[in-house]
């Protein structure tokens, strides 16, 4: 995990690689940590993948 705060929009949308490498974690950690709820993501509407909003990476960057 990254020392200092992610730079990220609050309103951006990031994929699951894209997430992983701003918070200095692996990508199965992070899906770890969102099977366990620590984490949430949305889906995309037409393409169904991950997707983790700015706001919710830095709620979960205070929170660690």
């Amino acid at each position: 995990m990254v020392n200092i705060q992610p730079d990220v929009r609050p309103a951006g949308r990031y994929t699951v690689k894209e997430t992983s490498e701003k918070l200095g974690i692996h990508r199965n950690t992070l899906l770890n940590y969102t099977n366990t709820g620590l984490i949430r993501c949305s889906f995309g509407k037409r393409t169904m993948r991950k997707y983790y909003t700015g706001h919710e990476i830095i709620r979960f960057w205070n929170t660690m």
